[in-house]
């Protein structure tokens, strides 16, 4: 038999790609459609002036089609530059920016520069799946923070996890599960930790856009030293509807870049030259917009907060973002109760279980909502669903 890696082996599934088989052989009427809520990715298409924008590039760029620069296009690195130092009020040079095939791909490339086989990563839980098979596959430890009730990290209990052998923090914020949106105090306290201890603070903000705060939600680019620390991670999938032409960013030392530069170029050698395209025009022309969008969502967060308070026997713990984190009042597991929530309420959510260390009873009391593709209406449906489900 053909080897096979032993750390990929022991790698779970992909958790959405898992969730959709539940829909093999499923039947959903007209009066009464399926509502998903397991996956947070646009659905529709950009603006048509950045579908334009893209589209004149394919056929009046040559340079469209060609290679570009490893670590990205030098007008949209000093864009993602501008953006965010105007965005932080801190500086941000075009040269600690790398542009990526997606925010993965960032996460991916700064692993790779920061941790290998035998080395911990502390992740707070529930955390991002994608993150945690990353490091499964790599033969990196993830050591679990596991959050409080109200879904946040505590730096002192983080502290307690740090070993030799440490090499990060991850945090994300508007956080993926749970949508809890990281206090900027708190932040600072896990930004003062890693620079303490000499680890890397992994930042991934990939829903920045729709945090519900105003201002910068927090201060870390004016910290002195910061690039020694801090490494940032954002997505233009989320902003600009670009999922499919996979564009994200990190900001870290120039340094730290040149080592990330040696990952990209084995692993993709460029990020899309037109999705680099599509991101500038949106970061140039699309500001107006994207703040119509970032209101929808939270129109939506609203509508899902409202419906799950009232829900009986269930518990809103969190939402932020795309997310809502919610506690079930049943028995079972929520591995086991996710697919006959398909089969019997027309509901595709994921269960919690998917966001935790294997046997985590938290997991199982949970599940996530991914509310963004979902209206007002939607909203209510899924509530009347939850509520009508047997358990």
């Amino acid at each position: 038999m053909m080897p096979l890696n032993p750390a990929l082996a022991g790698t779970f599934p992909p958790p959405v790609m898992e969730a959709r088989r539940w829909l093999q052989d499923a039947d959903f009427p007209p009066d009464r459609p399926l509502i998903n809520v397991s996956q947070a990715a646009p659905v529709e298409p950009p603006p048509q002036g950045l579908c334009r924008a893209i589209a004149e590039a394919a056929l009046n760029r040559p340079e469209a089609h060609l290679y570009g620069p490893v670590l990205g296009n030098a007008d949209l690195r000093a864009a993602v530059a501008s953006e965010f130092a105007r965005a932080y009020g801190g500086r941000v040079a075009p040269d600690e920016v790398a542009i990526t095939q997606g925010c993965n791909q960032a996460f991916c490339a700064a692993m790779a520069t920061l941790a290998g086989q035998g080395d911990e990563v502390i992740l707070p839980a529930p955390w991002y799946f994608n993150h945690k098979m990353w490091l499964d596959m790599q033969g990196v430890i993830t050591r679990p923070l596991p959050c409080r009730q109200d879904m946040l990290p505590d730096p002192a209990e983080a502290a307690e996890l740090i070993g030799p052998r440490t090499k990060a923090i991850v945090l994300v914020t508007p956080n993926n599960p749970s949508g809890a949106e990281y206090p900027a105090d708190l932040v600072a306290a896990f930004f003062d930790l890693a620079q303490r201890r000499g680890l890397a603070l992994v930042l991934d903000e990939t829903y920045r856009d729709f945090d519900s705060r105003t201002g910068a939600p927090h201060d870390l680019l004016r910290r002195a030293e910061r690039d020694q620390t801090l490494i940032q991670l954002y997505s233009f999938s989320k902003a600009y509807r670009l999922t499919g032409h996979r564009v994200g960013a990190m900001i870290a030392s120039t340094a730290r870049l040149r080592e990330v530069e040696k990952f990209l170029d084995t692993v993709a050698i460029s990020t899309s030259q037109l999705g680099q395209i599509g991101a500038l025009w949106g970061i140039e022309n699309l500001r107006d917009w994207l703040a119509g969008e970032r209101d929808a969502i939270l129109a939506r967060r609203a509508a899902a907060v409202a419906a799950m308070s009232d829900l009986p026997g269930w518990r809103l713990k969190s939402a932020g973002a795309y997310f809502a984190w919610v506690e079930h009042p049943f028995a079972d597991s929520s591995a086991d109760l996710a697919p006959r929530l398909v089969r019997e309420a027309g509901v595709l959510a994921l269960p919690g279980t998917m966001f935790v260390p294997r046997g985590d009873a938290e997991g199982a009391r949970h599940f996530r909502l991914a509310f963004a593709n979902v209206d007002a209406d939607g909203i209510a449906h899924l509530a009347e669903r939850l509520a009508g489900f047997g358990g």
